[in-house]
Order: structure tokens, then sequence, then C-alpha cells
């Protein structure tokens, strides 16, 4: 597996196919794995046509951990898949995020949007200016010892997935109390890329998504039908819409 250096963080990703390149960059407590080589997206994609890098976010899969919530900022994170771009020298690649990847995303548009061409913000809304309610009770299933202790609904959701795809608790524990951060509309109304919104209509998680696609410029809104957050990310109507939209 291939890693870069990126300041004080070792990155892991892969890189596979040929042609247009698309950076894709996960969610919360996922990995490259289970974000994009699991559910299909990295073969989809390559056999599309493109080459496509996933990688590890810090704390996550086979990255550095950090057990300090100042290393989580949206801001370093951005930093990292910025200089995994230079890195690897990618001339204008797409990207798509998911969830906390399209938060990551969005930053990445908003300061950094001429390095990047189309984008998909998927698995997350509105939420990303109103905010998603509280989520130390998810911190604290991240910490407590085991899921039979975790009585909240979106923190025992949170646990499960994390245990299975065995991450670093304390990691992830630090980084949801650092990645909150909210937007303010008018930072969504400077994004100049063209970009795609796609949200589950059963996702009660990432708010409307049709409120972020009218803010943006060159927005527009990819529903996934029946779809809650956790089971968006490998639908076959999410698959299509994304390679419609960069093929135009």
């Amino acid at each position: 597996m291939p890693t870069a250096r990126i300041d004080d963080v070792e990155i892991a990703y892969v890189d596979e196919g040929e042609g247009p390149a698309i950076l894709l960059i996960h969610g919360f407590a996922s990995s490259k794995k289970a974000n994009w080589i699991d559910t299909g997206w990295v073969t989809w994609l390559v056999e599309a046509g493109y080459r496509v890098i996933a990688f590890d976010n810090r704390g996550h899969g086979e990255s550095t951990k950090f057990h300090d919530s100042a290393d989580y900022s949206l801001e370093l994170m951005a930093k990292d898949a910025i200089g995994l771009v230079r890195h690897l020298g990618l001339n204008k690649p797409h990207v798509m995020g998911y969830s906390m990847g399209a938060r990551i995303s969005a930053w990445l548009l908003m300061h950094h949007g001429e390095v990047f061409s189309k984008a998909v913000l998927a698995g997350n809304g509105a939420s990303m200016i109103e905010g998603s309610g509280d989520w130390t009770p998810v911190r604290d299933a991240l910490l407590a010892p085991s899921l039979a202790d975790v009585g909240d609904a979106r923190g025992r959701a949170f646990r499960k997935f994390a245990d299975q795809t065995k991450s670093d608790l304390v990691a992830l524990a630090e980084c949801v109390t650092a990645v909150r951060q909210v937007f303010a509309a008018e930072d969504f109304e400077k994004i100049a890329n063209f970009v795609l919104v796609a949200i589950g209509t059963k996702d009660d998680i990432a708010g409307s998504g049709q409120v972020i696609a009218d803010l943006i410029p060159h927005g527009e809104l990819l529903e996934i039908p029946g779809r809650d957050h956790m089971r968006a990310v490998g639908d076959p109507v999410y698959k299509e819409g994304v390679r419609d939209f960069l093929s135009r």
C-alpha cells in the first residue's frame, strides 16, 4: 500500500486506473476501504475511465493517528488532501467526499477551488451550515468500554461502525470533537466549481441537500431514493448520477 508523507502525517492511499483523476475523501469513522473499495466505487470509476485516488484521512484506516483534537481541524484534514494532490502531481482532479469527506471537500472548494475540476458533496447538506445536533454522545460512545454500554442511538450506530472497521477509538473521539465546524451560507455562494450534492432521501444526519445545491452557483441535487446516511454510499443511483455528472 503506497503512502505519502505530508508534514507530520503518513497518508495511506490507493491509486488505480488511467484517465481524468478523481480524489475520494471518506467519511468519519470510515476508511478508503470501507467507503470506496468495499462499496465498489473504485472499480466502478476505474471501469468508467478514471484514475482513482482514495486515501485514509488522518486518524483513520492506515494513516497516522493522533490523540489530540487539535490535530483534527477541517483545515488540517484538507491540507492532507491538497498535499496528496501535489505529491501525485495531479492536474485539476475531480473530488468527491462523503459525510465528513464532503465537509472537507467543501473547505477545499472554498479555499483551493482552482486546484479542482468538478466536485461531489455527498451525505452532507444543510447540516454544514446549521449543524447536525450534539455529537457528544458519539464521542462518549466511542470511549465507552463496549457497544453494550452505549444507549444513545446515533452513538451506537457510529460505535458499531467503528468496531467493524477496527478503528482507533480514541483517535475518532478526538476527531469528532474537532470537525463539527459549520460554514456560512455565503461561503457556498463563492464556490465556482460545478458541484453535485448527493444525499439519501432518508438521511436524517445530512440536512437538506437542496439548500446547499441552491447556494452554489453551479450546484445541482441528486436524491438517492430510500437510502439513509449509512446505506446511501454504495447505491447504484448514486453511482450512475456521479458518472453522468462527471461525463458532462
